[in-house]
């Protein structure tokens, strides 16, 4: 089964980015075949990772829910629902060179994403075993541990922004993890976007306050916001910049 770490934490905190730059790494450093999962109902890990989407779960959900509401249905008359799903849910994966990546997606119509979840669930149950490594950036908080989404979780990575209220939240998560007897050899704390890549006292104590597992600071970074503003994946960043330098720091310490 894949080794499978989960990104979790509070919304605007960088976790996407910081999860992309690790999926880069294991890809340059040979540790594949990685799945990379998108699990954000905002998706946009394809966007730092460089690569187009075409179909996501959400989207395979609405032409679900379109068949069993009228006639007007968009599946081929030749094909039943389960080979037209299955060549849909194909479709979904986007492959590249070294990683694959599938996307949750949002659902268009009304209702919870009860459905796409369960899609999500029932689809990384189905390709785990095919990878050496599963990367997962969720969505703020835990909706997919804490609902069971994961098939298994390895490694939970905690990202917080250099705030105190950042790493409250995810503080409130680790403890959540811990009530929940998830299995997880191991939670980690990244605090991104530290100024000149240092803490200040009183982060310090809150981190300390929580018995956090930090693992390392990511500085804040004028590439990095230069980069998204212009649209260019973030994941390219060269390593000689100085976020990329210490999130490739961390990774070797995670997985070298």
């Amino acid at each position: 089964m894949a080794y499978t770490v989960a990104f979790a934490g509070k919304g605007g905190t960088g976790k996407t980015t910081i999860t992309g730059m690790m999926i880069d790494w294991l890809c340059k450093a040979g540790k594949t075949p990685v799945l990379a999962v998108d699990a954000d109902a905002n998706s946009n890990l394809n966007e730092v990772l460089g690569v187009e989407v075409e179909t996501t779960l959400g989207d395979i959900r609405e032409i679900i829910a379109e068949s069993d509401m009228d006639d007007n249905t968009p599946i081929p008359p030749s094909m039943s629902k389960k080979e037209y799903l299955d060549y849909k849910f194909n479709s979904a994966l986007v492959e590249d060179d070294d990683f694959d990546l599938i996307v949750m997606g949002r659902t268009q119509g009304k209702g919870c994403y009860c459905f796409v979840n369960d899609l999500l669930s029932a689809q990384l149950r189905k390709l785990e075993g095919n990878y050496k490594y599963m990367l997962v950036d969720n969505e703020a908080g835990m909706e997919h541990i804490s609902r069971g989404i994961l098939p298994s979780v390895n490694l939970i990575v905690l990202v917080s922004d250099c705030s105190r209220r950042g790493i409250q939240a995810v503080g409130r998560i680790a403890e959540l993890c811990g009530e929940m007897k998830l299995g997880q050899d191991r939670i980690v704390l990244i605090v991104n976007r530290a100024p000149n890549g240092e803490l200040n006292e009183g982060i310090k104590e809150e981190i300390e306050k929580y018995g956090l597992d930090l693992i390392g600071v990511v500085p804040q970074d004028g590439d990095v916001y230069e980069y998204d503003c212009d649209g260019t994946p973030t994941a390219t960043l060269g390593d000689d910049n100085p976020a990329r330098k210490a999130v490739n720091e961390i990774a070797e310490k995670l997985f070298g």
